[in-house]
């Protein structure tokens, strides 16, 4: 639980406080002064008597009691200062905004560890160090500016770099994106994003709380802490969006199997966030954007009629929702259009984009919102771009638009992109409470991902059954490695993951005996394998259509002294698409699922989607239809289709052997061999690290 010493405190004291607002302790102190705080603002400096007209303390021993503290002072005073304050002071209340701790060197990070001890042993909150701050409603407490307009229903924002903040803030306030607090973690000594999370998650009020929360993370501290409050969060009726940045280096792990290429900590990111119902963003405007259709009505559909002036962005526009799975569906047939198209000037079109000309009036504009509001049934939400060539005010287009959104259920989102010839009406039409979405292909980008995002995954799966007791007894007297092949069959056999028939084989006397016991023909030729070698195809070691002994005899006797070779395995041949399953353990994310194309082609195309274990039939059925090569699984150009249901279940089989067999480091099917009537794995690799 955060002190209520932190979030609302009676008095606060700025420790280095200066007259200098181009010092971190004078722009805190300034920054405080200006907000909404109530209390009693307290400043210590050795060298002053006085700054911004506040009585200074010399040290932090003469003050009397104090909630809060704001540190802006060099990191090897902090630990002291901290000491008296909470032994002393009664202080619970913490924002750090010196560096030099943990950042920077092993004896700051010692300085920082006894901060946190001391603050711990009162039931304080930290906030830092190393940050730019914090504030709420009640206070700024912090030194960065611009201090955003402060609102109940604003976004919280909760951020991992102090910089990167105060250039988010810039860019959402600018367009009208009010927030209600920020919280700046600095290196989240004590209080870290999941922390916050967990805070707005229990203290959440469906009457008072703000509903968008805004994320900026540079890690994942508690991938599990994340998912649990972010989920909780979002059934609750809010909305989350987040950029994690830093994902373009591949993990450190060594990659010795397709899964392991395929899994680094970006792709764990991705799923995490799918599976919580977070948007991810990647950059600045992205992420301010997404927030800002956060705030206004939720879009209940797919289907979207731009309303414009001009053509071009219209066009544009509709090719970013049209790519984006979104429709701008024609209305040039509609019932409704004859008569709208008789109230605009000659010219104008209806046929979605709605474009009523460079000419076109408010009285006009009105018209077309109340036609898709009221006639336009299959019509979800609106966008209406309007700007100016600067030959004459916008002000009674943006006063009728603002009405106009009062009143229309349809969520009607605003582009005004004519920033400077008529910014003090877009100022105008902002200041009324508005966010304005000055580009509409971003707009556009961000109401895909808005609406494309699936809601949070329930926290119980419905996992298939599989026998536990015998997958636990296999995996307890296996080492670790590479299992044999004897017992990862058992796993899969334990797990109910559909596997080919096979024998391995060291002697060729034995090969031709399997070879007479299949009955080995035209009719049922054989697959033979080197077992041993990492990429079987690579060194020539996978021999297809075997139909005689003779030539299982030969390529018995080839196979067996390829290089790393100790024996070959033969079984009959499957017929269908190669498909793929994968996991692999990370430490922090749990197991990550992989499914997708499998083959030679996952390593071409890589045309895979992930998911964080467990992961249920339905929700592996879904994430199917989002792979490029879906209409392949479908079967194309006379090809088999593959058994989607049969595919879903195996993956959901995989996500339930690796829950219960944790140690299960990395696994790879691959392929499986997917029809209409079986998806069985022919070749399989399963690594325990116990």
């Amino acid at each position: 639980m955060i002190a209520k010493e932190l979030l609302n405190p009676r008095s606060i004291v700025v420790c280095g406080a200066s007259s200098d607002i181009h010092k971190p302790g004078g722009k805190a102190l300034k920054n405080l002064l200006e907000s909404n705080f109530k209390g009693t603002v307290y400043a210590v400096n050795p060298k002053e008597t006085e700054v911004q007209g506040i009585k200074c303390y010399t040290k932090v021993d003469d003050l009397p009691q104090v909630d809060c503290a704001i540190l802006c002072i060099a990191a090897k005073f902090c630990s002291q200062t901290v000491d008296v304050l909470t032994q002393q002071k009664g202080t619970k209340g913490f924002i750090i905004i010196s560096a030099g701790f943990s950042e920077e060197n092993a004896e700051g990070a010692a300085i920082e560890k006894h901060i946190v001890d001391s603050i711990n042993a009162v039931g304080g909150s930290l906030i830092g160090p190393n940050c730019t701050g914090f504030l709420n409603t009640n206070y700024a407490g912090c030194f960065d500016t611009p201090i955003p307009t402060l609102d109940p229903h604003g976004v919280d924002f909760i951020t991992g770099s102090g910089a990167t903040a105060v250039f988010i803030k810039e860019y959402g306030m600018t367009n009208g994106l009010t927030f209600n607090s920020v919280w700046a973690v600095g290196n989240s000594a004590q209080l870290g994003i999941e922390d916050v999370l967990e805070h707005l998650d229990e203290t959440f009020d469906p009457e008072k709380s703000s509903r968008v929360i805004m994320l900026y993370m540079e890690k994942v501290g508690d991938p599990q802490r994340l998912l649990k409050h972010s989920r909780s969060l979002i059934n609750k009726g809010c909305h989350i969006a987040a950029i994690k940045s830093g994902g373009s280096a591949a993990g450190s792990r060594a990659a010795s199997s397709h899964t392991g290429a395929l899994a680094t900590n970006d792709a764990a990111v991705d799923a995490l966030f799918r599976k919580a119902g977070i948007v991810r963003c990647q950059n600045r405007q992205e992420l301010t954007t997404v927030c800002g259709v956060f705030m206004y009505p939720e879009i209940k559909g797919k289907r979207c009629a731009v309303i414009t002036h001009a053509g071009g962005p219209a066009v544009m526009l509709t090719d970013v929702l049209s790519n984006g799975g979104m429709e701008v569906p024609s209305l040039k047939e509609h019932p409704a259009s004859p008569a709208l198209l008789e109230k605009l000037f000659a010219g104008s079109s209806v046929g979605n984009p709605i474009d009523f000309l460079a000419t076109g009036t408010a009285e006009q504009l009105g018209y077309i919102i109340d036609a898709v509001e009221n006639d336009y049934t299959d019509i979800d939400f609106s966008v209406v771009i309007f700007g100016s060539p600067g030959l004459f005010s916008n002000r009674e287009v943006y006063a009728l638009l603002d009405e106009k959104m009062k009143t229309c259920k349809k969520p009607i989102f605003p582009v005004l992109p004519s920033i400077i010839n008529v910014k003090d009406e877009i100022q105008e039409f902002i200041d009324r409470g508005r966010i304005n979405f000055p580009e509409e292909c971003v707009l556009g980008n961000a109401i895909c991902k808005v609406y494309n995002t699936p809601k949070p995954q329930p926290e119980n799966v419905e996992q298939p059954a599989i026998d536990v007791a015998r997958i636990r007894k296999t995996v307890d007297r296996c080492k670790d490695g590479y299992m044999e092949i004897a017992d990862y069959n058992e796993l899969l056999d334990a797990a109910g993951i559909s596997r080919k028939k096979s024998v391995e084989v060291s002697k060729v006397e034995d090969a031709l005996a399997f070879a007479k016991e299949v009955g080995c023909s035209k009719d049922v030729p054989l697959v033979m394998k080197v077992v041993g070698p990492l990429h079987k195809s690579d060194v020539g070691g996978v021999t297809l259509g075997v139909k005689d002994l003779a030539t299982v005899e030969e390529e018995f006797n080839r196979l067996i002294v390829i290089p790393e070779t100790y024996a070959v395995e033969m079984y009959p041949m499957l017929d269908g698409t190669d498909v793929y399953i994968g996991a692999i353990r990370d430490p922090k994310f749990g197991h990550q699922i992989f499914f997708g194309l499998g083959g030679i082609f996952i390593e071409v195309l890589k045309d895979v989607q992930s998911a964080l274990a467990p992961i249920s039939a339905a929700e592996a059925k879904e994430a199917l239809t989002k792979l490029r090569g879906y209409k392949i699984l479908q079967g194309v150009r006379g090809q088999e289709a593959v058994n989607l249901d049969l595919y879903a279940d195996q993956i959901a089989r995989v996500s339930a052997l690796v829950q219960a067999a944790p140690e299960i480091a990395e696994m790879d099917l691959n392929p499986l061999l997917g029809n209409p009537r079986y998806v069985t794995a022919v070749d399989a690799r399963i690594r325990l690290e116990k």
